[in-house]
């Protein structure tokens, strides 16, 4: 299991746009093969940050939805409402 944080900025005034492109891709992008699960998480201070919390199966189907056409239209809508540059997380869980 792939636990992929991105944690992104807007500028605040495209803060509604961005809610709106999420509203209409997050069912596609949970329906992707190899995503269990996709949240999204607002920052408590700072409004305009967002991050998104997914699962995959694995790091083959993380870069499989990336290199998908759901993602060429998803990502360059979304990276041109950006305040910063985005920041990325992957990982596994650890059992100890």
């Amino acid at each position: 299991m792939l636990i992929r944080i991105v944690r992104m900025t807007f500028k605040p005034e495209k803060t509604e746009e961005f809610l709106e492109l999420f509203r209409n891709s997050k069912d596609k992008i949970r329906a992707f093969e190899g995503c269990q699960h996709v949240e999204l998480l607002q920052d408590l201070k700072q409004p305009n940050v967002y991050s998104t919390y997914s699962l995959w199966d694995s790091e083959e189907h993380l870069n499989a939805y990336r290199g998908s056409e759901l993602f060429g239209q998803v990502w360059p809508a979304t990276k041109t409402l950006f305040a910063d540059k985005p920041e990325t997380w992957s990982y596994t869980s650890v059992t100890i």
